[in-house]
Order: C-alpha cells, then sequence, then structure tokens
C-alpha cells in the first residue's frame, strides 16, 4: 500500500475542505462519491467542477489529483425512509434525531471506500465526519470512526487509516481551514461553487453559497460564515 489517500468527496464544504487538506499533505489523491438516490444529487453534479477549479487555481495540487470514482449504492435508498431519500418534510424524529439521519450510511460508506482503497493500494481514506456542530448522528462521532478503522483493517487485512480532519472543528473553524489552506482562491470555490442544501437548491446565492436558506445544513453553513466572517472582520481591523 502506498501512502496515497482516498476522500470521500461529495461536493459538499465539508468534503471539499477534505479534499484541499489531502492535496496539501498526500502525493496521490483520488475521490470517490456516492450515489444513493439522495435528493440533494445536485451535490454529485458539483464535483467535477470542483476538481477543475482546485486543479486551475492550485497547481501544485493537480499533479497529485488522481482518478474520480463514483459508486451507486441503491440499496440505501430502497431501505430508508429519510427526508434525504423521500419527499417528506425536515423534522426532528421521536428518537430525538433528525429525520435527514440515514441509518448506516457512513458505515456503508466507509466500507465501500475502504474496498476501492484496498483495490487501488491507497492507504488513507480522508472523510469528513465531524462531533462538534453536526445534527447529533451516531455515525458521524469519533467513537464511530475509530471502531470503523478497526473493523476494517481486521476484516481487510490492512492498515488503513481513517483520518477526519474536522472532527474537531466547528464550521466557522472549517471555512478557516479552508483559507489556510489555499487563501481566498480556496474560500470562494467553496463559496461558489460546493453544494450542502438538503433540498437541493441552487437558485440562490447567498453570502456563504448556495442554497434554500432554511434546512438545517443551510442553517448550519450559514451560521458558520457569519461567525468566521466577523472574526476575519475583527482580526482585520486588530491588524
Amino acid at each position: 500500500m502506498t501512502n496515497g489517500a482516498l476522500v470521500l468527496f461529495s461536493g459538499g464544504q465539508d468534503s471539499t475542505t477534505c479534499l484541499a487538506w489531502a492535496l496539501d499533505r498526500f502525493e496521490s489523491v483520488e475521490t470517490v462519491g456516492f450515489d444513493y438516490g439522495q435528493r440533494h444529487i445536485v451535490e454529485l453534479e458539483c464535483r467535477e467542477t470542483i476538481r477543475q477549479c482546485l486543479a486551475r487555481e492550485f497547481p501544485q495540487w493537480a499533479r497529485r489529483l488522481g482518478d474520480d470514482h463514483t459508486i451507486r449504492i441503491d440499496a440505501l435508498n430502497e431501505i430508508s425512509n429519510t427526508s434525504l431519500t423521500r419527499d417528506v418534510e425536515i423534522a426532528m424524529g421521536n428518537d430525538g434525531l433528525p429525520n435527514t439521519f440515514v441509518p448506516g450510511r457512513n458505515l456503508i460508506f466507509l466500507t465501500f471506500a475502504a474496498a476501492l482503497a484496498y483495490r487501488r493500494g491507497l492507504k488513507h481514506i480522508v472523510c469528513g465526519m465531524c462531533e462538534t456542530d453536526y445534527s447529533g448522528y451516531p455515525d458521524c462521532r469519533d467513537d464511530t470512526i475509530k471502531a470503523m478503522q478497526l473493523t476494517l483493517n481486521l476484516g481487510m487485512d490492512r492498515r488503513f487509516v481513517l483520518n477526519t480532519p474536522l472532527m474537531w472543528i466547528n464550521k466557522a473553524e472549517t471555512w478557516d481551514l479552508a483559507r489556510e489552506l489555499g487563501g481566498d482562491a480556496l474560500v470562494e470555490i467553496v463559496r461558489t461553487e460546493t453544494h450542502t442544501c438538503y433540498r437541493g437548491e441552487r437558485g440562490n446565492l447567498h453570502d456563504w453559497g448556495y442554497g434554500c436558506g432554511e434546512c438545517p445544513a443551510c442553517e448550519l453553513r450559514a451560521a458558520g460564515y457569519e461567525q468566521w466572517s466577523a472574526a476575519s472582520s475583527h482580526e482585520g481591523v486588530s491588524r
């Protein structure tokens, strides 16, 4: 196995920042996206544009950016009854979780990603799970990721490393990480080319990017951008 990386790349803010993080660290980086019939499937359509923008704006990363893969997991849609896989209103469930939670999704993603990394000879798997400001999804927790790394390594007899660079930072800090990695150019790519909105809306470009502005994903992204922007302005004044 090489020290190359495979990035779980949905086309959203978090996974794009993770892709930049990986390109900054590893000599060879491939990407994988998953089509499970999600309502916001437009996110997958953003992926190639984002990859092209990164290669154009950051020549030092272009030579490191390898193949992209898309894996269809139709069965996940068939067995799920959530607002990401059905045309139902986003709401909180009786279990205290939002109905945007797709049970087993990240566990399935990581298993397929590891199988692909096995075939491609890649050691590092990079994913954007975060436990700091999330919706309470149990498969985003650090303990879950650590357990999955152990399980995958035992089950495939490999030494994969699951990297979660966003695990302990909030959305404002994620915007800051993007600027740290690629300056204003990367921030602008994240702002205008990525997609986070659960409803798949890309009609209006807000300060923080495209989206409905009302779903939990938009609210979290917008709040993070506002906090980061305010802090950045304050730093500029202080200097």
